[in-house]
């Protein structure tokens, strides 16, 4: 059976290093072995709308002056609206729209953090595709090791996620909240061996399925926190990170995490321990981009 293609072109915010965000995915676990990764192209799949379809990303501009092409494929006819959708999805998940010029003015006047712009510049946050795939990565991997957190995302996609075959490789898309809200809780149960945060993951299902992702989005932030921490098994810590890596919003920072608190103690501090005030003050002088700050420190401290 023929597929069907479509292409479109996406203009990132400069600087833009696409060669960086394909490095952090990488070495990104939650995600690791979804996609195909190549020196300048990036291949996933995607469901929107019950449809499934593999994107190919490919950087034909330069880090000073960016051009993303990009390339749908789906085994039924792809409307205006799916590729409309998509190339919004695209986007979104790269931050290209992301301003980081801010940032890096700041960033210029922090000595101790000057290896980490040197490394990472030009790179924007990858986040995950789609903030209820972060979501339920949130649940599943609570208090959970990451190999065990790995396979039960990977169980759910096989189950409830479509898939698209291209050039002999299977690409699986992590499942829409709808359908997983569907499903019934003795399955749940069974996939996620944990009474409770199956619970959980049914529950941030259902209410991803009728949230308006434009409010997540662009919402004032204290709604959209509120909003998060109503769906059962989302706390603090977990809508904080949502925030950050499925929406992209840099105004609240989760500073009470192990590995942003040993980089920055070896970075900052010689290595020792730096207390919550101290961590604080530090995110603190990048006020609006602290967000990027602890991001980058994240990732290339």
């Amino acid at each position: 059976m023929a597929q069907h293609r479509v292409t479109g072109q996406l203009k990132p915010v400069p600087p833009f290093d696409f060669t960086k965000s394909l490095e952090f995915l990488g070495i990104f676990s939650p995600t690791m072995g979804e996609q195909t990764l190549e020196e300048q192209s990036l291949t996933k799949a995607i469901s929107s709308g019950g449809q499934v379809a593999a994107f190919t990303v490919r950087s034909v501009g330069s880090v000073k002056d960016p051009l993303l092409e990009y390339k749908l494929v789906s085994d039924e006819p792809i409307g205006d609206d799916l590729q409309q959708k998509a190339a919004d999805r695209i986007g979104f998940y790269l931050s290209i729209n992301d301003d980081l010029i801010p940032f890096y003015t700041i960033a210029r006047q922090d000595a101790a953090f000057a290896p980490v712009l040197q490394r990472l510049y030009g790179y924007h946050q990858v986040k995950f595709l789609t903030p209820f795939e972060n979501a339920a990565w949130a649940i599943v991997s609570q208090r959970n090791p990451m190999a065990v957190a790995r396979k039960v995302k990977v169980k759910l996609t096989e189950r409830y996620g479509g898939s698209i075959i291209i050039d002999g490789l299977t690409y699986r898309a992590f499942p829409e909240a709808g359908v997983l809200a569907s499903v019934p809780p003795d399955e749940l149960i069974e996939i996620v061996k944990h009474e409770k945060k199956a619970e959980y993951l049914r529950s941030a299902a259902e209410a991803f399925a009728r949230a308006d992702e434009q409010f997540l989005r662009t919402g004032k932030y204290e709604d959209v926190e509120a909003w998060l921490l109503g769906i059962k098994g989302i706390g603090p810590w977990s809508a904080t990170f949502i925030m950050l890596r499925g929406l992209g919003r840099m105004e609240r920072i989760p500073l009470s995490e192990g590995r942003l608190e040993g980089v920055a103690a070896a970075m900052y501090n010689e290595g020792r321990p730096l207390s919550p005030a101290e961590l604080e003050k530090l995110a603190s002088r990048y006020g609006a981009e602290a967000g990027h700050w602890v991001h980058y420190l994240r990732v290339g401290g």
